[in-house]
Parts: C-alpha cells; structure tokens; sequence
C-alpha cells in the first residue's frame, strides 16, 4: 500500500476530528454539562419542595417572619439536603462529561493528555492522569463537599 494511500484512508478520521474540535469549544462543553446536570438537579430539589414541613411554614407565618427570614430560617434548612445530594451527583457526573468532552475535541485538559496517552498505549502515564484525577475529586469531595454539607444539616439530630 502506497503512502499516499495510508494518508487518504487517515484523512476522513483527521477531518472528523479537526470538525468535532472545532463544536467543541468551551461554550459548548458548558452547554453539554448544563444540558446534563441541571434537570437532575431540578428534580432533587423539587422532591425536596415536595417535602418540606407545612407546619413550619405555618409557624413562620403565625411568627410574622418576612420572605428573607423565612427563607433562611425555615426553607433553605429543610432544603439543605436535597441541595448537597443535588451538589454531590452533579460532582460525579460533571466530571464524566468534562472528560468526554476534553477527549473528543478539546485541545487540553485531563481528558485530552487521557486520550493521547491511550493512542501511544501509554499505561503509566493513563494510570498518573487517572489517579491525580481521582486523587483530586476525592479532595474536593471531602474537604469543600462534606464539610459544607455537614455545616448546613448541623441543626438537624444525629441518628443514634
């Protein structure tokens, strides 16, 4: 087989991938990441909605509270869990899709080096990108994720 042959039979996986770039810029990675998380996450908070204590409500309007106080006093507190489970499965998937993203069109990022790697059969360096990943989900999950979600459910009683 020639090599103008092999040049050919590459250029149509070339131009697919240079298009696929190119509609993949940041605006669209946004999008697809919107476009995944955000009705997840309106349904986890209107199941919580759907929950919330009507006594309380009636409390805060027999205790004259103002739309800002009750809010805060009494709604977002209720809230709180669904909005950290909402939180927590949108740092799950959100990741998924930024690297799907990053390996089909984007010139850098994690899921690019993952993709370039895997082309050059490249384990170790899979494996580094990999861990240095998970190794920093795993932070933000248990420094910024955790700590905030026990902040918000501190009002609320320990299970025994």
């Amino acid at each position: 087989m020639s090599s103008s042959a092999r040049s050919s039979e590459r250029a149509p996986s070339r131009t697919v991938t240079v298009a696929i770039g190119s509609l993949l810029s940041a605006t669209a990675a946004i999008a697809a990441v919107a476009l995944n998380k955000v009705p997840i996450a309106t349904v986890t908070v209107r199941e919580g909605a759907r929950s919330l204590d009507r006594a309380l409500d009636d409390m805060a309007q027999v205790f004259r509270m103002g739309a800002w106080t009750r809010m805060r006093h009494v709604i977002l507190p209720q809230l709180a869990p669904y909005l950290a489970a909402a939180a927590r499965s949108g740092l799950s998937l959100v990741w998924k899709i930024v690297l799907i993203v990053e390996l089909l069109g984007r010139p850098n990022g994690v899921g690019f080096e993952i993709g370039v790697a895997f082309q050059l059969f490249d384990v170790t360096r899979i494996l580094a990108y990999a861990l240095a990943f998970i190794a920093v989900m795993l932070a933000i999950e248990t420094f910024l994720v955790q700590p905030l979600e026990r902040h918000v459910a501190r009002w609320r009683p320990r299970p025994a």
